[in-house]
């Protein structure tokens, strides 16, 4: 998402001001004309509260009276005009009229009270809302408003007591650049592809423009109070109270029912689980360190840590694998004779050469024209046709690298060399093995077709795991 530029950041801020009318520091005392006379002169005095009637607990309205000689003295005309009296307050004292009909900013038409109302209807109606401020400000256009409010409030701030709003490289130039190295919020727009593309359907049924999903989670949730009728039950019948409470019971579930939404929906949105493809290249990430079983499994976490924090987890976790791969190499290394790092290098690439070399002797004995077979007595093979000859031999697969991954340490040779051939990750071996371990201890015997049925894998892989384990006496077959 792109940075607000400064007039965005700007009126931002100034929409969150909050300006009391009783604070000393907003006020401009101003005096035209003073003329010290008796008790019929009049003051007049520039102020910008609204203060109450000490006698009769009233909100003053301009104009009212100020005694000149009390502090804080603050009278109605009515209350002024009976000759009240309160405390060392008297009615001869010197007074000062007070009103708000001056223009409080230089050079501006707009009087100090228009300034307060003004102030007033921003709040109530939200910055930016002119249209509706000038209905409320009495001969004042909505771009009158606006050109008044960044003028005076923000471009150029006369008035004392406003904060000032200083310029920063980040308010000029936009965000510096923060040397994280995680993204702590999610500031991308959210993906917008065209409908009906396969990118579309790949976001799960999320709509972008609306920041929703077509079918929601729990999608029928509001039929629970779709028929439900507030004026179902009378007062005068017996049965009101408990009416009312089982309707309330069933907005509260349905308010349950909401709240689970949306706690799902952010969950969705902290992770960044909207686009599939995206989720499925982040799991892939962690294939040959936490294998994606068991990423698959830890995706439950989503709902206790955030975003930032469950990537943290994952990547501690594919750190510790990462780990062990290269302690397994330094294993291998040693029990290849070697005790200097120096001599790792020549070591890889002699190993890379054997590998070579065996790979291109398997494929020369693979070669039925150099084959041993086709020289005996009866094994004549159809060098006419040795495309036929080689679909008719089945490739099998090559065997699996499993060292570094979660259980390999467990494993004792041979079932390190059983789960490479039969391409079976360790953890799901072991799982397999103690299934099978524990229904043999429970029937005392277990038969290759109960196994099948158990494991529920390709049969082979299975046969050569039962073939294994009743081979090492782990399982029992069954007494013919």
């Amino acid at each position: 998402m792109a940075n607000p530029n400064l007039t965005d950041m700007t009126e931002e801020d100034a929409a969150d001001l909050q300006f009391p009318k009783d604070c000393s520091s907003s006020v401009t005392e101003k005096i035209e004309h003073e003329v010290e006379l008796d008790v019929s002169v009049i003051k007049d005095e520039i102020i910008t509260s609204d203060p109450t009637c000490h006698i009769c607990k009233s909100t003053l309205m301009e104009p009212y009276v100020r005694c000149a000689m009390c502090n804080n003295m603050e009278l109605c005309p009515l209350c002024f005009s009976n000759g009240s009296e309160i405390g060392d307050h008297r009615n001869d004292h010197d007074y000062i009229i007070i009103k708000n009909e001056f223009p409080l900013i230089d050079g501006s038409d707009w009087t100090a009270r228009q300034e307060l109302e003004f102030l007033d209807v921003l709040q109530e109606c939200g910055f930016g809302n002119w249209a509706d401020m000038a209905k409320r400000m009495q001969g004042k256009s909505a771009e009158e408003c606006r050109n008044h409010y960044l003028q005076h409030y923000i471009n150029n701030q006369t008035l004392p007591g406003l904060p000032k709003i200083r310029e920063t490289k980040t308010s000029l130039f936009g965000c510096e650049p923060i040397p994280y190295l995680y993204k702590m919020q999610d500031l991308e727009e959210p993906p917008r592809f065209a409908p009906n593309s396969l990118n579309c359907k790949l976001l799960a049924g999320y709509n972008p423009a609306r920041s929703d999903f077509e079918i929601n989670f729990d999608n029928h949730a509001e039929l629970l109070i779709s028929d439900l009728n507030y004026d179902e039950f009378d007062k005068k019948d017996n049965n009101y109270e408990l009416g009312e409470a089982l309707q309330v019971a069933i907005v509260q579930a349905y308010n349950n029912r909401l709240k689970e939404r949306m706690r799902r929906r952010k969950i969705i949105r902290d992770h960044g689980l909207i686009a599939f493809r995206k989720t499925i290249s982040w799991i892939q990430r962690y294939e040959c360190t936490i294998t994606r079983t068991l990423a698959e499994r830890l995706l439950i976490f989503m709902q206790l840590l955030k975003g930032v924090e469950f990537d943290y987890f994952m990547e501690g976790l594919h750190r510790a694998g990462e780990l062990k791969h290269y302690l397994s190499k330094l294993f291998e290394f040693r029990s290849s004779g070697l005790k200097h790092f120096h001599s790792v290098p020549m070591f890889q690439k002699l190993n890379k050469i054997r590998q070579e070399n065996e790979k291109e002797r398997k494929q020369y004995l693979n070669n039925p024209e150099y084959s041993w077979k086709s020289l005996a007595p009866g094994g004549a093979i159809n060098f006419s046709n040795p495309i036929s000859n080689a679909m008719s031999q089945r490739k099998a697969a090559p065997p699996l690298a499993i060292k570094g991954l979660p259980g390999y340490e467990r494993l004792t040779p041979a079932e390190k060399e059983l789960c490479s051939v039969t391409r079976i990750i360790p953890t799901n071996y072991l799982d397999f093995k103690q299934i099978l371990i524990t229904e043999s201890k429970k029937s005392g015997s277990l038969k290759l077709a109960q196994a099948r049925v158990l494991l529920k894998i390709d049969v082979n892989k299975t046969r050569k795991i039962y073939d294994f384990l009743t081979e090492k006496g782990y399982i029992n077959k069954p007494n013919q």
